[in-house]
């Protein structure tokens, strides 16, 4: 069950994704969470507090999954950046409203808020990717040490580009399946493009 606040920030996601944060009235988020326009005042005070929220929240689910990859020891550190991989698809594939916001907004954001909130995030990625190639050279599991803020723009990078680019190579390939079938597809052949790419920047041998 999702609470009230999340209905709001979850109508006013999808919104926002299609229209822009300009083009979308608080009445018309109201009127998609079903919900009467005073509670959007209650629970976030003004459009651009309920924009700054679904920022941060929804920002803090990606720390949340990559902080406990990391914490895990029952994986060695591909196996942590295997999974960090699947994570972040995920997250692309199954909140592409977000995703799209997040793209316009570093482009054009001129919220210092939001600008912080992106930054931030981006450092803890870094951050994180930093905390297991480190690990990773010490233990002999990788071989190579690439620049560490290049990982995290080649994983984030082409995710975001081939996410985009979805309905364009569907048509190059002239691919007739159901959508949904085609994208589990695609994402798995995604998933597995990326982990050869980062196998070979970090010098990663799976036989050894």
């Amino acid at each position: 069950m999702i609470s009230k606040e999340e209905n709001i920030l979850f109508a006013a996601e999808k919104l926002f994704a299609e229209n822009g944060f300009e083009g979308t009235s608080t009445r018309e988020i109201a009127r998609a969470a079903n919900v009467n326009i005073s509670m959007i005042s209650y629970y976030f005070g003004s459009k651009e507090k309920l924009y700054e929220k679904l920022v941060e929240y929804r920002m803090n689910e990606g720390q949340f999954f990559s902080k406990d990859i990391i914490e895990r020891t029952d994986l060695n550190e591909w196996e942590k950046v295997d999974k960090i991989v699947d994570q972040f698809a995920g997250r692309i594939r199954h909140h592409k409203c977000f995703y799209r916001i997040m793209q316009r907004e570093q482009l054009h954001t001129q919220n210092p808020q939001i600008v912080e909130f992106l930054k931030q995030t981006k450092i803890g990625f870094i951050s994180m990717y930093s905390k297991i190639l480190e690990s990773g050279l010490e233990k002999g599991i990788f071989k190579k040490n690439p620049p560490v803020y290049l990982l995290h723009a080649t994983v984030s990078g082409t995710l975001f580009y081939a996410s985009n680019a979805k309905e364009m190579y569907k048509e190059f390939l002239n691919n007739t399946e159901d959508e949904n079938v085609f994208e589990e597809k695609y994402y798995t052949e995604l998933n597995t493009h990326i982990k050869y790419l980062l196998k070979d920047l970090l010098g990663y041998e799976e036989n050894e």
